[in-house]
C-alpha cells in the first residue's frame, strides 16, 4: 500500500472527526487547534487550515504544474476553513492565503504557521513536509568564529560610474595566506535572503570549506546588467577582478575563481565565464533562467534576447568555460526544463559537473540550502579533502 493510500484518510477523517464533534461539544473546534500544529502534515499529505470570516479561501502557492490558486472547503456552521493537498515527502513550499470577503481579495501569512521566509517582495509561510527540516548549518552557531564584510568603492568605465562591492573576509584572515575567491551576483539578497555571510562562517568552521573571500556584488539595472550584457562581464573580468587581486590575498585564476549566482544571476555568472573562458575555474549556477529557442522567436520580452541569444549558442556549440560547474534548481520551479536541458551540454565540454534538484521553488532559501553541497564540492575544505 503506497504511503500515499495509508495517509491521506487519516488527514481527512480528522476533519470529519471534527463536523462529527461540532454536533454535540461547542469546544470541539478549540480542541482541534489545541491538540494540532499548522499546516498539518501526516506523511505526503498536508492539510492548510484558516480560521476566520469569508465569503472564499484560497491557497496560493508557486508549485509549478499544480494550480496556483486553489479553493479552501469550509465547515458548515464554523469560520474553519481547510484545504488538502498531496505532497511529496521531503517538500518545501512558500505560499500564502487569499481570503476574500465583501468582493475584496488580500494575501495573506497563515497566522497559524510561525514559519516564513522573506525576499525581495515581503514574506511567505512556508511548510515543511515529512522528512525535511530546515538544515542546521544555516543557523548562527556562537562556537563559529565570524568574518567580517567590508565596503569597496571603485569606479567602473563598463558600466559607468561608481559601484560599490561588499567584501566577505573569513575569521582570522590573514595576508601571508591565499584564498578563493567567490564572485557573488545578487550578493545582498544572499545575505539577506540566504544567510549567505551564516552558511561561510559555519561551512569554515567546520572545515567544508576553506577560508574563502567573496564579493558580494549590488546591480543598479539587474534586468539589464545581468541579462547577458557584457559591460558587466567586461566589469567583473576587467575592472572588478584587478582591484580583488591588488586589495586582497587570493589563489590564482582560474582554479581560485568562482562566478556564482541564481536566476538571472546565473546566467550573468555563466555569460562573464562564457566571454572569459580562461579566467574562472568554477561555476555555481542555481536555478538559472537559461531559456533558449528551438524554433521560431522569443516570446518571452526583448529584455531575453540576450539571454536567448547566448543559450542558443551554447547550445550550438558548447565551449568548455570552467573546470566545475555546480548547477541546482527546484523541481517545482517552472525553470527546472531549462536547468535539466543546460547540464548535458556542460558535461559533453568535458566540464566536470554536478547537478542537484530539490523539491523547492524559485525561492532564497531553496539556493540556501544547497550551498553547503556545491561550494564545499566546488572548493573542498579540510574535512572533506581527508575524508572524502
Amino acid at each position: 500500500m503506497s504511503s500515499t493510500t495509508e495517509w491521506a484518510p487519516t488527514t481527512r477523517l480528522a476533519v470529519r472527526r471534527l463536523e462529527r464533534e461540532l454536533a454535540t461539544n461547542p469546544g470541539a473546534v478549540e480542541d482541534f487547534f489545541g491538540r494540532n500544529t499548522f499546516p498539518i502534515v501526516e506523511g505526503p499529505t498536508v492539510t492548510f487550515v484558516y480560521r476566520g470570516e469569508a465569503d472564499q479561501v484560497n491557497l496560493r502557492h508557486w508549485i509549478f504544474g499544480l494550480p496556483s490558486s486553489q479553493a479552501f472547503t469550509r465547515i458548515p456552521g464554523t469560520d474553519l476553513w481547510y484545504f488538502i493537498q498531496e505532497l511529496p515527502e521531503k517538500s518545501r513550499v512558500e505560499y500564502k492565503f487569499e481570503v476574500i470577503q465583501h468582493g475584496m481579495a488580500r494575501w495573506i501569512e497563515d497566522p497559524l504557521n510561525p514559519r516564513h521566509a522573506r525576499d525581495p517582495f515581503g514574506a511567505n509561510s512556508v511548510c515543511y513536509t515529512a522528512g525535511l527540516s530546515e538544515p542546521e548549518w544555516t543557523q548562527l552557531d556562537p562556537e563559529a568564529r565570524q568574518g567580517k564584510i567590508e565596503d569597496l568603492v571603485m569606479r567602473s568605465a563598463a558600466l559607468g560610474g561608481r559601484r560599490n562591492v561588499s567584501v566577505y573576509l573569513p575569521a582570522r584572515y590573514r595576508k601571508s595566506r591565499r584564498y578563493p575567491l567567490l564572485l557573488v551576483h545578487d550578493g545582498g539578497d544572499y545575505l539577506n535572503y540566504s544567510g549567505l555571510k551564516t552558511v561561510l562562517d559555519n561551512l569554515i568552521h567546520r572545515l567544508e570549506i576553506p577560508g574563502v573571500v567573496a564579493a558580494l556584488l549590488h546591480p543598479r539595472e539587474r534586468m539589464s546588467e545581468y541579462s547577458a550584457n557584457p559591460d558587466h562581464s567586461r566589469f567583473l573580468a576587467e575592472e572588478l577582478m584587478p582591484v580583488m587581486e591588488n586589495e586582497y590575498s587570493l589563489i590564482g585564476a582560474p582554479e581560485g575563481r568562482c562566478l556564482m549566482g541564481a536566476s538571472l544571476g546565473a546566467v550573468a555568472a555563466l555569460a562573464t565565464a562564457w566571454q572569459y573562458p580562461d579566467l574562472f575555474g568554477r561555476l555555481l549556477l542555481q536555478s538559472g533562467s537559461f531559456a533558449f529557442t528551438d524554433i521560431g522567436g522569443n516570446n518571452m520580452g526583448p529584455v531575453f534576447d540576450p539571454i536567448v541569444n547566448l543559450v542558443n549558442g551554447f547550445r550550438d556549440e558548447p565551449k568548455r568555460v570552467a573546470e566545475k560547474v555546480f548547477v541546482s534548481c527546484g523541481i517545482y520551479e517552472s525553470l527546472i526544463y531549462e536547468n535539466r536541458s543546460l547540464v548535458p551540454l556542460l558535461q559533453s565540454t568535458g566540464m566536470d559537473v554536478r547537478y542537484v534538484e530539490a523539491r523547492d521553488g524559485h525561492n532564497w532559501e531553496n539556493w540556501r540550502d544547497r550551498l553547503r553541497e556545491g561550494l564545499s564540492w566546488l572548493f573542498p575544505g579540510p574535512l572533506w579533502m581527508v575524508y572524502d
